[in-house]
């Protein structure tokens, strides 16, 4: 079985110049896309991106119509210029809604899986956030453990934590969180509003050592998600995180949330990231977008992931050694010292958090992306809570 017979084709979108026709540096110019015949690559033709529409709503709760959502993104993403840089990217088409969800999940799962093989990054749009769980088990056969970042304004939980839970938007947390086997190192969710997340969720994510982040702990300072987006391998973006009056599109939108050039700057870390190999923007819906305020900005979300993609500086530690600058803070009443590292090439921080006695010589510890705060912390005579949390990861 081959990709191509996931997909079914698309019509290219209207160019918004005079002519109809699309300038050489936009997108819809220099994309790939399966119009007529599925693109194909070899190694000397190999995109690096590659857009993965799905039509599949059938577990968005309270959001029907979000299967529309591809289309109309590519609407205005074609039309968008691209930067100082050469873009081999593919558009694949649309997965079509399967005769049971469980189809639709089974689809994306294998595209996923085929593509992050290749070290192709794939670019999921439309649909539920239940679709992070396919998402998710692409990555079930590469024996990898891996993190997941979601940025929500929630937690998609079922309180209960019932493995009998249904899966649907908002319960699909649980089903990757019970998944077996288990590959997943860490959960962080970016941007919720406290308001709408019980306590019982979040005792939960610390019993667990997961991340959080609040909205409030962001707003202003949005370079305190950097580290947490930069360690995560899937990214899952809920377009629910953004305020209603930036994007309507979303039947379950709320007043506060991100605004958008917040919400672009976040893409723009995951894009960044070398880690990153998939990225989903889910929960769009057309069907409240009259003006396509919502359309036009995650077309530009997905601009700044591929604009941060392009401008990767693959500096992920430590080859080699002469790149990059360490640090050692040693702890009081502790027998050890913290050891960070700092990227020459882009001033970025990770600290490193040792395996006691469960790794060989060649795996003595884990880096785990930072803050400076984090060193300075660490500088001051205090253990970052970071350090400790991955450290109980580890055990």
């Amino acid at each position: 079985m081959s990709l191509s017979d996931f997909f079914a084709p698309i019509a290219i979108p209207q160019a918004h110049s005079s002519n109809g026709e699309f300038y050489n540096s936009q997108f819809g110019q220099v994309i790939r896309a399966f119009v007529s015949e599925f693109p194909s690559w070899g190694k000397d033709n190999k995109p690096n991106l590659a857009i993965v529409g799905v039509e599949e709503d059938r577990a968005a709760v309270g959001n029907k119509g979000s299967a529309k959502a591809p289309d109309a993104v590519r609407k205005h993403f074609y039309n968008l210029y691209q930067g100082d840089y050469a873009v081999h990217i593919v558009d694949l088409g649309n997965i079509k809604a399967g005769k049971q969800v469980s189809d639709t999940y089974a689809a994306l799962k294998l595209v996923v899986e085929e593509l992050v093989k290749e070290d192709i990054v794939p670019i999921i749009i439309g649909g539920g956030q239940d679709l992070t769980y396919a998402q998710y088990r692409g990555y079930e056969n590469l024996e990898q453990r891996v993190e997941l970042a979601v940025i929500d304004s929630r937690f998609d939980l079922d309180q209960d934590n019932d493995e009998g839970t249904a899966l649907d938007s908002q319960t699909y947390l649980n089903k990757i969180i019970l998944h077996e086997p288990d590959y997943l190192f860490n959960l962080s969710n970016v941007a919720y509003q406290t308001y709408l997340v019980s306590k019982e969720s979040i005792n939960m994510y610390d019993k667990l050592f997961f991340t959080t982040q609040r909205i409030g702990a962001i707003t202003g300072r949005l370079d305190q998600a950097e580290p947490v987006i930069r360690a995560a391998d899937i990214v899952s973006f809920d377009m629910g995180a953004i305020r209603a009056s930036e994007a309507p599109g979303n039947a379950n939108a709320q007043p506060n949330g991100l605004y958008g050039d917040e919400a672009c700057q976040l893409a723009r870390y995951a894009g960044m990231s070398d880690k990153c190999s998939s990225i989903g923007f889910y929960e769009f819906n057309p069907t409240f977008d009259p003006m396509e305020h919502t359309a036009m900005l995650l077309s530009q979300m997905v601009w700044c992931f591929v604009d941060g993609y392009y401008n990767r500086k693959h500096d992920a530690p430590l080859y080699p050694k002469s790149a990059y600058i360490i640090y050692r803070a040693p702890l009081e009443n502790e027998d050890h010292e913290l050891v960070f590292v700092k990227s020459k090439k882009s001033d970025r921080w990770w600290m490193q958090v040792p395996y006691f006695g469960t790794k060989s010589v060649n795996e003595r510890y884990y880096m785990v992306p930072c803050r400076y705060e984090d060193y300075q912390l660490a500088v001051s005579g205090e253990m970052p809570d970071l350090w400790w949390r991955t450290h109980q990861k580890l055990q």
